[in-house]
């Protein structure tokens, strides 16, 4: 039996591009998967506290569910050109020197497979003004490089998702609906392979 775990981070519910399309992309690897197991978390709903220096007893639990996990959805909207905090505390709590690689340079969360769904307000593609800003996407696979989280990675993205809210960025909203539409149909692929 394969095991997915389902992660969202997005502070919002309702208008969620993240929670959208990791929702389709879990939902299509359910039936693609009758009978797996699944995991969700909610990193907004059910925050994970914030390295202190002190034992706070949730992080056995977070690498538990990677270690059950076959395929893993995270959910990751660009905030600040970056990802959102709680998912920050998250990687912090799992990314621990027991997960790095091991002396024979394999990893034990190796050859996982990880999708990385993200929602950017802007386009941040090659040849864009703001091609540079974009520091969501490589420090997350600098992070999930460090305890083997990279062999088997994806990321798909929506970009110009607030093409419909700023006024400047009205002209881009028919570029908007095509990432969007491009995002579900690379995820319902993805999850059905």
């Amino acid at each position: 039996m394969t095991n997915l775990l389902h992660i969202d981070t997005s502070i919002r519910y309702e208008g969620s591009v993240t929670r959208e399309i990791s929702g389709a992309f879990a939902e299509n690897w359910r039936a693609a998967n009758p009978g797996s197991g699944y995991t969700y978390r909610d990193l907004h709903a059910s925050p994970i506290p914030h390295k202190d220096g002190t034992e706070q007893g949730i992080a056995a639990d977070l690498i538990a569910e990677v270690d059950a996990a076959d395929v893993i959805v995270l959910g990751a909207p660009m905030y600040n050109f970056s990802i959102p905090s709680t998912l920050k505390a998250w990687i912090d709590q799992v990314a621990t020197s027991a997960n790095f690689a091991r002396e024979d340079g394999t990893f034990a969360w190796g050859g996982k497979r990880v999708v990385v769904v993200t929602a950017r307000g802007g386009s941040y593609k090659p040849g864009t003004p703001r091609e540079g800003f974009d520091f969501q996407e490589p420090y997350l696979r600098a992070v999930l490089s460090m305890v083997g989280l990279d062999q088997n990675l994806e990321f798909v993205h929506a970009e110009l998702t607030l093409a419909d809210v700023v006024p400047q960025m009205h002209q881009f909203r028919e570029l908007a609906v095509e990432s969007l539409a491009d995002a579900h149909r690379v995820v319902k692929e993805l999850a059905s392979a």
